[in-house]
C-alpha cells in the first residue's frame, strides 16, 4: 500500500474510533439512567420515580461523563512516555545491543535491517517472558516505536519467520496504527472503569457489616452490569478498528520481505504450538489488539484479528492445511498472494518518494554487509557510539578540528575521547550516505544511554556543530535525525497532528525549502522553477548567501503539519529540485533525508544511496 494512502487512513480510523468512543458512552450513560430509574422504582415506588426532577438524570449523566474522562486522560498521562512503557508494563526487558545471546543477536540484526530497508529509526527492542509466538508493536510514532517480542517466537521460529513478524511489526509502524492503539487503550480504560468501581465496591460490601451493606452490594451490582456494557463496548470498538489493519500489516510484511512464506509459516506454527498466542501478563487485555496473534479466544464479532486460517489463506491461496495438525498443509509451489514486486529504478521524483514505506530488505543487507565493519561495531557500543557521533562532527580543517578534540577530551565522558580519535580517520574516508546509514545504526545504542548521560551528549554534539561559528547541511541533517529520534525517547514524543490541508499561506517556507535544494544544483534557476510547478509556487528562487538552519527548522517546523497527501507533493517537489539536473549533489542527497525525516516520512537510504551512486 502506498505510505500516505495508509496515512490517510489511519486518520479515517482515528475519527471512526472517536465517533465509536462517543456512541458507547452515549450508550453507558443511557444504560446507568436506566438501572439507576429501575433501583428507585423498587425503592420509592413507580409515583416517586415519575417525580423525580430532570435534575436528577443530568447529575447521573454528568456522573458517568465524568468517571470516564477522569479515567481516560489518567491513562494518557501513564502513558506519556511512548512505546517504552507498554513494554515495560507487559514485563519486557530491553535487549541490549551488546547481548551475546545468539538469538537476540539474530533478533537485533532482523530488526535492525528491516528499520534501514524501511528508512524507519531503528526502535529499541523488548524482550516479553512469554513462551508463546506474539509480537508488538507500541509507540506515538517511529520515534520513539518499541518492538516487543516473548521469548516463545526466538524460540520457535527460523529466521525468515521471524522476519516476517518483525516486518508485520514495521508495516504498523509505518501505517500509523500505534497511535491509533493506544488511544484505543486510554479510551477504553474509561468506558471500563466505572465496572472496575463496581467490582471495587461489591469487594468492600462483603466485609461491611452496616446497615446500608445490601445498599451498596446492589450499587455495587448495577455498576458492574453498567462495566459489563463498557466490556462489550471496549471489545467491539477494538474487533471495528483493528482487525482489518491485520489483513493490511500481513500485506505490507509481504512486500518488504518479498515472500509470503515467513510470515504464513509463523503463523501455522501458532496453531500448532500449545501456547499459540495466548499472553498471561495482566496488563495485556488492555492491549489486545497490538498483538500480532490473538492473545485469548474472543467470539468471531469481538476477535481483534482475523481467525489464523483467514489469514494464512491470504498470503496462500493454495493452502489446504489446518491449524489443527500444525499448519502441515502446503501452499502449491511458487503461488504467493500479497507478494508484491520491486518497484523501478528511483530515477523520477514519483519513484523516490514511491520508495517511502515499500520496504528494500534485499537492498538494506547489501548496504549493511558493506559498511565498515569497525564502524559498525562502534554504532552498536554505548561508549563507541557516542565516539562514533563526535567523530562525525569534528571538522576537515586541522585548525578546527584540533580545539574541538580537545573540548572533547575535556567534556565527554572518560574513555570517549580516546574512541573519538581512534574512529576519526575511518569516519572522514567514508561518505555521506555511509555516514548516514551509521547514524541510524547508533540510535538505539545511544537510546541506552543514561538521561544525564543523553543530555551531556546531546550538549557536546550541538557545541561541537556551531563551533566553526556555522552549520553546514550535512551537520543540520545529523542534528535533526539525532534530536528527533532521542528526544522523543528520552523527553517527550512528538505528537504531530496534521491539519493543515492547504499549502495556502506557506509560500514563504516552500520558497526557502526548494531554494535551499536548488542553490546545490548546476543551474539553480531551472531546478526550483521545476519544483514550483508542482506546487503551483509563484514566488521566485530565494536569494540564498549560505545555509539557514534556524530558517530550515522553522519552516520545516509548520510543514510538518501538512496532511499526508500534501507531504508526498511537497516531497516529489523537492525531489524534482534535486533531480532536475539529472545528478544528485551528496547535499542534496542529505538533505531529502533530513527533510523526509523531519517530515515523519521514513525515505530509504537505499534508495537514496542508489541514486547517488
Amino acid at each position: 500500500m502506498n505510505f500516505f494512502q495508509a496515512q490517510d487512513q489511519a486518520r479515517s480510523k482515528t475519527r471512526l474510533l472517536t465517533f465509536l468512543f462517543f456512541a458507547a458512552v452515549v450508550s453507558l450513560v443511557i444504560l446507568t439512567n436506566l438501572l439507576a430509574a429501575v433501583a428507585l422504582g423498587f425503592g420509592l415506588g413507580p409515583e416517586t420515580l415519575a417525580a423525580q426532577p430532570a435534575e436528577t438524570w443530568l447529575l447521573i449523566s454528568t456522573g458517568v461523563v465524568g468517571v470516564i474522562a477522569v479515567a481516560s486522560l489518567f491513562k494518557f498521562l501513564t502513558l506519556r512516555g511512548g512505546g517504552r512503557v507498554i513494554a515495560e508494563s507487559l514485563g519486557g526487558l530491553p535487549i541490549h545491543q551488546t547481548t551475546p545471546n545468539p538469538q537476540e543477536r539474530q533478533l537485533l540484526n532482523v530488526v535492525e535491517e528491516m528499520a534501514i530497508a524501511a528508512g524507519l529509526p531503528v526502535p529499541p527492542v523488548y524482550l516479553i517472558p512469554e513462551p508463546s509466538i506474539n509480537a508488538f508493536a507500541a509507540g506515538y510514532s517511529q520515534d520513539d516505536a518499541v518492538i516487543g517480542i516473548n521469548q516463545g517466537t526466538l524460540d520457535l521460529l527460523n529466521r525468515e519467520e521471524l522476519q516476517g513478524v518483525v516486518a508485520h511489526e514495521f508495516s504498523h509502524i509505518l501505517n500509523g496504527d500505534m497511535r491509533i492503539n493506544i488511544r484505543l487503550i486510554a479510551l477504553l480504560s474509561g468506558i471500563l472503569f466505572i465496572g472496575m468501581i463496581g467490582y471495587g465496591l461489591l469487594r468492600g460490601s462483603a466485609f461491611s457489616r452496616s446497615k446500608e451493606r445490601g445498599q451498596q452490594m446492589a450499587l455495587a451490582l448495577g455498576l458492574i452490569v453498567v462495566g459489563f456494557g463498557g466490556t462489550f463496548f471496549g471489545n467491539l470498538i477494538k474487533a471495528a478498528v483493528s482487525r482489518q489493519r491485520e489483513f493490511l500489516a500481513d500485506a505490507s510484511a509481504v512486500q518488504f520481505t518479498r515472500s509470503s512464506s515467513g510470515i504464513a509459516n509463523a503463523l501455522k506454527k501458532i496453531g500448532g504450538h500449545a501456547a499459540g498466542s495466548q499472553i498471561q501478563a495482566k496488563a495485556a487485555d488492555e492491549s489486545s489488539h497490538m498483538f500480532f496473534g490473538e492473545i485469548k479466544s474472543f467470539s468471531r464479532m469481538m476477535a481483534t484479528h482475523p481467525p489464523l486460517e483467514e489469514r494464512i489463506r491470504a498470503l496462500e491461496p493454495q493452502w489446504q492445511g489446518s491449524i489443527n495438525d500444525g499448519g502441515s498443509g502446503r501452499a502449491q509451489e511458487g503461488t504467493v498472494g500479497f507478494a508484491g514486486t520491486s518497484g523501478p529504478a528511483p530515477n523520477t521524483p514519483q519513484t523516490v518518494v514511491g520508495q517511502i514505506g515499500q520496504g528494500q530488505i534485499g537492498a538494506a543487507k547489501t548496504l549493511l554487509q558493506g559498511c565498515d565493519v569497525t564502524l559498525a561495531k562502534a554504532a552498536h557500543d554505548p561508549y563507541e557510539a557516542r565516539g562514533l557521533i563526535y567523530a562525525m562532527l569534528i571538522d576537515a580543517n586541522p585548525e578546527i578540528a584540533k580545539p574541538q578534540l580537545k573540548k572533547i577530551r575535556a567534556q565527554a565522558e572518560p574513555g570517549v575521547p580516546e574512541q573519538t580519535e581512534h574512529l576519526l580517520p575511518l569516519v572522514q574516508a567514508s561518505t555521506r550516505s555511509q555516514l548516514l546509514l551509521l547514524l541510524e545504526m547508533a540510535m538505539p545504542t545511544l537510546k541506552e544511554l543514561s538521561l544525564a548521560q543523553y543530555k551531556r551528549f546531546s550538549a557536546n554534539a550541538a557545541e561541537l556543530i556551531v563551533f566553526d561559528q556555522r552549520v553546514d547541511v550535512f551537520e543540520w541533517v545529523l542534528h535533526r535525525v539525532m534530536t528527533k529520534e532521542l528526544y522523543a525517547h528520552f523527553e517527550r514524543p512528538h505528537r504531530s497532528i496534521g491539519r493543515v490541508g492547504s499549502f495556502r499561506g506557506l509560500q514563504s517556507e516552500l520558497q526557502n525549502l526548494l531554494s535551499t535544494i536548488a542553490y546545490r544544483s548546476a543551474s539553480a534557476q531551472e531546478s526550483y522553477r521545476t519544483g514550483a510547478a508542482l506546487l503551483d509556487l509563484e514566488v521566485s528562487l530565494s536569494a540564498l548567501a549560505m545555509f539557514d538552519h534556524q530558517q530550515m527548522n522553522n519552516a520545516l517546523g509548520r510543514l510538518r503539519e501538512l496532511q499526508p497527501k500534501l507531504k508526498q507533493q511537497l516531497l516529489e517537489a523537492c525531489a524534482a529540485v534535486a533531480l532536475a539536473d539529472g545528478s544528485l549533489h551528496p547535499d542534496q542527497h542529505a538533505l531529502l533525508h533530513g527533510i523526509a525525516a523531519t517530515l515523519d516520512c521514513p525515505l530509504p537510504l537505499v534508495g537514496q544511496g542508489d541514486i547517488a551512486a
